[in-house]
């Protein structure tokens, strides 16, 4: 039986032109085997939300350096359950105080990666979100 590489979107919602970190993020997933769908800078939830539905991925990355992850995050988690993807896990990174992770978490966010997150624990969480999310379908 041959299996397929899981999919990862990797998205920046709202304002932030900053993509070096989504741009390395995506690099690390394909070098370990992922199909990687980057979507670009200054996207909204729902053109995330589309994209990951219509592309039938496995998980959602998010990263945003701006601030208003608070705000953005949840806004993709909605967009996709309003686009029929409720269900694909979401993972976020960026500049993120640590008091702020909790309510990421709280809203749905699986996996939040700050700075200095070593890429060998990026890729482990993404595949562990993606397994768990193939074990279901």
């Amino acid at each position: 039986m041959t299996t397929r590489p899981f999919r990862v979107l990797i998205g920046k919602p709202g304002l932030d032109g900053h993509d070096r970190g989504a741009k390395f993020v995506s690099r690390a997933l394909r070098d370990a085997g992922f199909e990687v769908v980057y979507t670009g800078i200054r996207r909204t939830p729902e053109e995330i939300a589309a994209a990951a539905v219509q592309e039938d991925v496995d998980a959602v990355g998010l990263s945003l350096l701006s601030g208003a992850h608070n705000e953005l995050f949840p806004a993709v988690i909605a967009a996709l359950e309003k686009a029929g993807g409720g269900d694909i896990p979401v993972f976020g990174g960026g500049v993120i105080p640590a008091e702020d992770i909790p309510g990421l978490k709280r809203a749905g966010i699986r996996s939040v990666f700050t700075p200095g997150t070593p890429v060998k624990d990026i890729i482990a969480s993404v595949t562990a979100l993606c397994q768990a999310q193939a074990a279901k379908v």
